[in-house]
């Protein structure tokens, strides 16, 4: 609270008190008082006053600077009403009631869009698992039915499993909770299976991959990875210059593995960098190819946060490398050693 506006808004108090002053000086003098009394009964007046109004504002100023400390300390600062002192004059208890009241309406109105967005989320995610049955029969045709045709029907097909894929990944990515199946995988495993997911995109477009296999296995969920792994597939592809090219390799550095994704694109403009896991920026790349949507790497970072993944890009005037750095803890450690160990023995015995 702003001592200059309190004395401010008591203006109408003082210039009250201030006629009521000169009123009773006038009658006392008119009654013979001697002017010395006169002048001692408004000293006590003005100091009384100036000592209430003082007072006043010093205990007005500490509640209310309790109240904003309250607040900011509420991790949830819609239930403030309900942490409001009992203790309150009249004036104050309206106040308080009528913020109870306003917060009470919020809260209802905040949990029916909460209601509405879970069943928005659950029909989509309804809708996603329906239409992955005829998405799944069609591939199952184009595999027995192998011709030119197909293989381009394909393409087409793994493209609307992707964007089914996106829209559910999309959709859960909130509560990610609820889906995790952390587990020790081996990461180039993985890997593979991205590279099946898109085996006829990346036919199509001719791409060369190269991979630096090795044995490193970390703890996470496959399935998110291999999402992860997609949408960075895919974009290595979309954005190429001349044919694609694919480069994943992997590095062990003391308590990190760091896993990365490396083409030889058209790469991202300096100016870029720093917004490309914003939410539907889709950048001067994005201009040029006007099917860019601008979720896939918002999605590949939110989820890498879920899942504890740092994630960084880097990128010239030709090729972008993309860095997945996962966590190694004591205990996928020494899981590993002991791996090693075991796999060491047999060797031996061999």
């Amino acid at each position: 609270m702003s001592r200059r506006k309190y004395w401010k808004d008591r203006i109408p108090v003082l210039v009250i008190n201030g006629v009521g002053m000169v009123l009773l000086s006038v009658f006392l003098l008119l009654v013979g008082n001697s002017p010395d009394s006169v002048a001692l009964i408004l000293l006590v007046w003005i100091l009384s006053l100036f000592v209430y109004l003082s007072v006043l504002c010093w205990r007005r100023k500490r509640k209310l600077d309790q109240l904003l400390e309250l607040a900011k300390n509420l991790d949830e600062r819609y239930l403030l009403a309900e942490m409001l002192p009992r203790t309150a004059g009249a004036e104050e208890e309206v106040y308080i009631r009528l913020f109870k009241m306003a917060s009470k309406s919020m809260l209802e109105q905040i949990g029916d869009v909460k209601r509405d967005r879970q069943e928005y989320r659950e029909y989509i995610e309804q809708w996603i698992h329906e239409i992955k049955t005829p998405i799944t029969a069609m591939k199952l045709l184009c595999e027995n039915h192998k011709s030119e045709f197909t293989r381009e029907l394909m393409t087409e097909i793994e493209q609307t499993d992707r964007y089914t894929e996106q829209a559910l990944y999309y959709a859960r990515s909130e509560h990610t909770e609820k889906d995790y199946s952390v587990r020790e995988i081996r990461l180039f495993d993985v890997i593979h299976q991205a590279i099946g997911d898109n085996k006829y995109f990346l036919m199509q477009n001719k791409a060369a991959i190269e991979t630096e296999e090795s044995d490193v296995t970390v703890c996470s969920d496959e399935k998110w990875i291999r999402f992860i792994l997609n949408q960075l597939i895919v974009n290595a592809v979309k954005y190429r210059n001349g044919q694609p090219y694919l480069h994943f390799y992997a590095e062990k550095m003391t308590d990190q593995i760091f896993l990365y994704v490396e083409d030889h694109g058209i790469g991202i403009p300096a100016n870029d960098l720093p917004r490309i896991f914003e939410k539907g920026f889709t950048g001067q790349n994005g201009r040029i190819r006007q099917n860019a949507t601008g979720i896939g790497l918002y999605l590949c970072k939110r989820l890498c946060d879920k899942l504890g993944i740092g994630i960084d890009v880097k990128s010239g005037e030709e090729g972008t490398t993309v860095r997945l750095a996962f966590q190694m803890n004591h205990f996928t450690w020494e899981l590993q050693k002991s791996m090693k160990s075991k796999n060491g023995e047999r060797e031996d015995e061999c």
